[in-house]
């Protein structure tokens, strides 16, 4: 059971806790009234200190279908934060408010440190270069819907590996899984932490570096292509001389395999060409709709009576 625990990262929940969510939101899927009114009440808290699109539209979309309500900030500016408030302050004022907390940060740890003030629930939109772990939901579900199970996969993550939390909360969530591999392609400048290849040794999966994403294409089952992202970066002419390194594009995506799934947290900017789009293989929109039907399952699960 979830109901009334916070989401910080991918592992606060177990594999059986995670497959369950799993059903929920196939169910949710197929049947567009189930659990409709299981919020009906409750009102989340939405605190977005940085910009998202997708993340905070598609919790808001998943609250209102449960028939919950929503009250929060798009832009730190327009909040108490751009007066000096602190989070703990801001966090405990939405919690007297709310039955839930969504929260979206720069910082690395913001919503560890915001789950210790809250008394309700926190769910960890992305702090920082640190975690994402509902993308993470909406990332699995993605592949167990398009390939079937979660298992006897080769995953290739493409372009910043060193700042994507995507990244990394997608390489330890699969490390659970049987049977998984894993290939990380980037720059020298933008490979995967340390910390997270210290994880997946630890956990005994099977991972490889290379520069070349033309060598990894043949053997790829999922390609998790990611952006360069200006917002990481201290230096403009690194992010400028960075950006490019990877674009996918049709003749790139005659390497891969008839079944390849190519998946992308989005925005893009140029690393998949438009021209990729009318591929059969490229789920990075289909994707985004999962997002709102496991989102729709956490916040029932964690919330509704």
């Amino acid at each position: 059971m979830i109901k009334g625990r916070s989401l910080i990262e991918p592992d606060n929940f177990n594999l059986e806790e995670t497959d369950d969510l799993f059903v929920l939101a196939e169910k949710i899927e197929t049947d567009g009234q189930y659990l409709r009114e299981s919020c009906r009440g409750k009102l989340l808290a939405t605190l977005f200190f940085e910009p998202s699109t997708r993340t905070r539209l598609s919790f808001e979309a998943a609250m209102l279908r449960l028939g919950g309500s929503c009250l929060g900030f798009a832009d730190p500016g327009s909040s108490s934060a751009a007066k000096g408030e602190s989070l703990a302050d801001t966090v405990r004022m939405a919690a007297s408010y709310a039955d839930a907390i969504v929260m979206r940060s720069p910082k690395e740890g913001a919503a560890l440190l915001a789950s210790h003030y809250s008394p309700v629930p926190v769910i960890n939109a992305g702090d920082g270069g640190h975690h994402h772990p509902t993308q993470t939901l909406t990332d699995l579900l993605t592949i167990r819907r398009l390939r079937g199970d979660i298992k006897n996969l080769t995953v290739g993550f493409c372009g910043d590996l060193k700042f994507g939390r995507t990244v990394h909360s997608l390489a330890k969530a699969l490390a659970r899984y049987e049977k998984i591999s894993l290939i990380f392609v980037s720059p020298e400048e933008l490979v995967i932490p340390e910390y997270i290849a210290h994880y997946l040794q630890k956990n005994n999966v099977e991972f490889r570096e290379t520069r070349s994403l033309e060598e990894a294409m043949p053997q790829l089952d999922v390609l998790y292509m990611t952006r360069v992202q200006r917002e990481r970066f201290f230096n403009e002419e690194d992010y400028i001389r960075l950006k490019d390194t990877y674009v996918l594009n049709k003749e790139r995506m005659t390497l891969g395999k008839n079944n390849l799934v190519v998946l992308h947290p989005l925005p893009r900017v140029n690393e998949i060409a438009v021209e990729v789009d009318s591929d059969p293989r490229a789920a990075y929109f289909k994707q985004a709709k999962y997002g709102m039907y496991v989102r729709m399952a956490l916040l029932a699960s964690i919330l509704g009576e």
